[in-house]
């Protein structure tokens, strides 16, 4: 297989995104518009006329280039319609043309080099009760609590109403950079390719939120958050269950993102979300090298 290395202005992004939005393990992370964003001047890898490609996040650091895994961007790795094995997953990763990477291959490669990490999911091509009936009592509790404190969960909002919250709640963890986000939300809106939800106590007062990344194939659990009177009256449960119950028995896989944290697990498997892990690669630190060559 010849696999060539194409610069950011000689990647064709109508074959991109045709082979993206064809390949058996289509994620909407690898689509023009959202590397566009999340990883300004990307460049890729790519073999025959786009049968297979495999986008690569540049960076720079010190005037020193290297590859990244971009924010809000869990797996990236190779895509196209045919399958992914050892062999093509080698050949394109021996052509990364950077000394120094960091990056997550996705579920349908095949990679002895990679590192197993953890992500859960949950086929929706069932009925909802089925689903329902393969939810954690844990979960069925939490469900119910939400629906006796009179929890209620709405689509449609629009991306200044979801950010306005989501920028409002204190968080404990890491938030992705606010420009990202912004412009994320209003591209994946403006191509409806992001679900808004939110939701709301008895006093209609916004609760908790979550934008959703949608594709014929996939639901991206992508950006949740709750305040206090959220995790009080469990209102994500609810939001997930109203996914669950809105788009059962259709092709879709609902994509929970993670997680290594024990508690976070839990929580999506308790909806029955099963193991589908993917791959991290890295080879030598960018910041090793760095001081090596006295770059700074």
């Amino acid at each position: 297989m010849q696999v060539r290395y194409l610069r950011h202005k000689e990647i064709d992004y109508v074959k991109w995104d045709q082979c993206i939005k064809g390949a058996a393990n289509s994620f909407v992370y690898a689509l023009t518009w959202y590397l566009d964003i999340v990883s300004p001047g990307w460049e890729a890898l790519v073999a025959g006329d786009y049968e297979y490609v495999m986008p690569l996040p540049r960076k720079c650091k010190c005037g020193f280039a290297y590859l990244v895994q971009p924010p809000l961007t869990q797996q990236l790795g190779i895509f196209s319609q045919h399958e992914i094995g050892e062999n093509i997953a080698e050949v394109f990763i021996r052509k990364i043309p950077y000394l120094s990477y960091h990056l997550n291959l996705n579920e349908g490669n095949a990679s002895l080099r990679a590192v197993q990490l953890p992500n859960y999911v949950l086929n929706l091509n069932r009925t909802y009760e089925e689903l329902y009936a393969g939810f954690s009592k844990n979960t069925k509790r939490n469900i119910h609590k939400a629906q006796i404190a009179g929890v209620s969960v709405r689509e449609g909002l629009t991306p200044q109403e979801f950010l306005k919250f989501y920028c409002g709640v204190e968080k404990k963890y890491v938030v992705p950079h606010t420009d990202v986000v912004i412009k994320l939300l209003d591209a994946g809106f403006a191509r409806s390719e992001l679900l808004l939800l939110g939701a709301y106590d008895v006093q209609e007062q916004p609760i908790a939120a979550l934008c959703l990344l949608v594709s014929d194939k996939r639901l991206v659990y992508l950006l949740p958050v709750s305040n206090e009177e959220g995790k009080r009256t469990s209102a994500m449960f609810m939001i997930i269950d109203h996914i669950v119950r809105s788009c059962s028995h259709s092709e879709r896989v609902l994509d929970f993102e993670g997680s290594r944290v024990e508690g976070i697990a839990r929580f999506y498997q308790g909806f029955g979300g099963i193991m589908k892990p993917y791959g991290e690669l890295k080879k030598r630190s960018v910041n090793d090298i760095i001081g090596k060559l006295k770059l700074c």
